[in-house]
């Protein structure tokens, strides 16, 4: 993820909004595709409590424009034959592991994987992104824990070193990029030519309520609101 596509990530996420017509938070599964897109994703694994929502299928969305692959860790049997009914023919698409996501994440094959996506829901959530966080000091990789109202202070507290962001998009969500500079004042990223830095602002219309997550970049000292 070595730069920001923001074609990638404008594709990404009109995907999604075709894909996940009928999901009840697809604004949540919008932004994580463009999200993973954007910066460019290549191996990315969403850790479910359940069965595989409409999140995966952004995800998916995600890998189609970078070329990348999808890993989904359900924990069982029953979980994974619902997945495969949510997402219909994406399915076929996504890599299955069923089991516990702590101790699946610490395998070597997945320590190249550069983007990261876990449903706060899941009791030891704390401890899968313990399992992230050892042996990856490579920058940019990017966790992002949805469902995170309820969790924000344990996420915070393990994310130390790392520069976390709570988003109010659904029911919350939790971005941390690792190995980036936790005293910067902004939740900044660095194009491939390093003279174009961008961060994201989250904007929420007091007459209607409705949130509006936007990139803003910054270039040589002008903003230009992408």
């Amino acid at each position: 993820m070595a730069y920001w596509s923001a074609e990638n990530a404008t594709k990404a996420y009109l995907s999604t909004l075709k894909m996940g017509e009928k999901a009840k938070e697809p604004n949540v599964a919008e932004f994580i595709s463009a999200l993973a897109a954007g910066n460019n994703a290549q191996m990315m694994i969403v850790a479910c409590a359940n069965e595989a929502d409409s999140t995966t299928l952004g995800l998916v969305a995600a890998a189609n424009q970078t070329s990348g692959k999808v890993i989904c860790i359900v924990p069982n049997h029953e979980n994974l034959i619902a997945s495969k009914n949510v997402l219909g023919i994406a399915s076929h698409q996504v890599e299955f592991m069923v089991g516990e996501a702590q101790e699946i994440l610490e395998l070597e094959q997945y320590e190249s994987a550069d983007f990261f996506l876990i449903d706060c829901n899941i009791k030891n959530h704390e401890e899968i992104l313990k399992a992230i966080q050892k042996g990856r000091k490579q920058n940019g990789t990017i966790v992002v824990g949805y469902n995170g109202f309820n969790c924000k202070g344990s996420w915070l507290s393990l994310s130390c070193g790392s520069k976390t962001r709570l988003l109010p998009i659904g029911e919350g969500l939790l971005v941390t990029r690792f190995g980036i500079n936790v005293n910067s004042p902004k939740y900044e990223t660095t194009s491939r030519m390093g003279k174009i830095k961008s961060r994201w602002v989250v904007k929420v219309d007091k007459c209607t309520g409705e949130e509006h997550v936007f990139r803003v970049r910054f270039n040589h000292g002008k903003v230009i609101q992408a």
